[in-house]
């Protein structure tokens, strides 16, 4: 094995007490990779679809199925003892072989490729894909970003006399198709988020002297400025602007913004924190959480009517009022399917609070009903 894949390999952490003989010994011992785990290793052959990747001391990585077709385009042009870096998917796979996938390693490294790029604010020069009332769409490295207008550049920010939704889409759309300079703002692999500014540094220093002006606490009137899957953009002030979490915009189970606001909404929020020069707002903090009075309406054993809202690997979450929701667990039904036969989205049924812990705001809901 050579040097570099050796540092590959993750190393044991076992401690024996100083100056034991085999002390020296047990803190090089290698451990074998776990799931999740980062890998490098020498190509051995490429055969039907198959690519068999030296891992020792640990066994031989295979990388097929799914996700050989996955990394298809970059082990076109891979040849034996070739040195590649995969993500371990299960350490005993198939025929006692390590699973691996390659495409989830580019993944892994991609988003750490962007987290690099924000400190270091490379700029990239990317084509504008699509545009709507809030902003701009981008792809980075095939990942889909978007470009709130509010982050756009004075030269190509759409100066539209009282602000006519219509007449700033319609600017934004000459974008489409040209090349403008970028940098990212904001990279969530979690979620799946990125965000770009054509801002220069001298306006992102603009930027830090406006956040200066306000502290977390402090509430303020703006405008919906961008409606994304993950919440809603809101400028508190010309060259300020502020991110609502879609888990902050209401205390009800919201899943699609878009049905909630649109572009040039006026809309009071809250300061919830200031940092990296990123301003995150809350909604819901300005309406009164209904948890907390929840106490004085429901009690554990009561029957309550709730509407079925969503289902989740766990079960269904059913709503007694707006808010306040509680779990109806997969297990009292014989499967699945069954829970989802009886309880449909949308539909009211009664259900019997199982378990109450508003300080904590959890609910256990059982079905009072008849089951199918």
């Amino acid at each position: 094995m050579s040097e570099e894949k050796k540092a590959a390999v993750p190393v044991a952490t076992i401690h024996l007490p100083e100056g034991h003989p085999m002390a020296a010994l047990v803190d090089t011992i290698p451990m074998p990779p776990a799931a999740g785990d980062l890998v490098e290793g020498a190509i051995i052959a490429i055969n039907r679809g198959r690519v068999y990747i030296d891992l020792a001391p640990f066994g031989t990585g295979l990388i097929y199925g799914r996700e050989y077709l996955n990394a298809a385009d970059v082990l076109r042009k891979a040849n034996p003892g070739d040195i590649i870096s995969a993500k371990i998917v299960d350490p005993a796979g198939r025929e006692g072989y390590i699973e691996l996938s390659l495409k989830e390693a580019r993944q892994a490294a991609i988003w750490g490729e962007a987290e690099t790029a924000i400190l270091s604010q490379t700029p990239y020069s990317l084509v504008v894909e699509e545009a709507n009332k809030g902003g701009l769409i981008l792809s980075w490295q095939g990942i889909p970003g978007f470009l709130p207008a509010s982050q756009l550049s004075k030269e190509h920010y759409p100066r539209v006399p009282e602000g006519d939704k219509e007449k700033i889409l319609g600017e934004l759309m000459r974008l489409i198709g040209h090349p403008i300079s970028v940098r990212i703002i904001t990279a969530d692999a979690k979620e799946g988020k990125l965000i770009f500014s054509e801002r220069t540094t001298n306006e992102a220093e603009e930027k830090a002297s406006l956040i200066d002006k306000y502290q977390v606490g402090d509430t303020a009137t703006g405008e919906v400025t961008g409606v994304v899957d993950f919440g809603v953009f809101v400028k508190i002030e010309p060259g300020l602007e502020g991110l609502v979490h879609i888990s902050e915009l209401d205390w009800g189970l919201v899943e699609n913004p878009h049905t909630l606001f649109n572009v040039g909404d006026s809309v009071k929020v809250k300061i919830i924190e200031i940092k990296d020069g990123k301003v995150s707002l809350s909604i819901k903090a300005l309406k009164e959480n209904p948890w907390h009075t929840a106490v004085e309406r429901y009690s554990k054993g009561m029957e309550v009517p709730g509407v079925v809202i969503k289902y989740n690997k766990h079960g269904a979450l059913a709503s007694i009022e707006e808010g306040v929701a509680g779990l109806v667990h997969v297990g009292e039904f014989k499967t699945p399917a069954e829970l989802r036969e009886t309880l449909e989205l949308g539909k009211t049924y009664p259900f019997t609070i199982a378990l109450f812990e508003p300080k904590d705001q959890r609910m256990t809901l059982t079905y009072a009903g008849k089951k199918k």
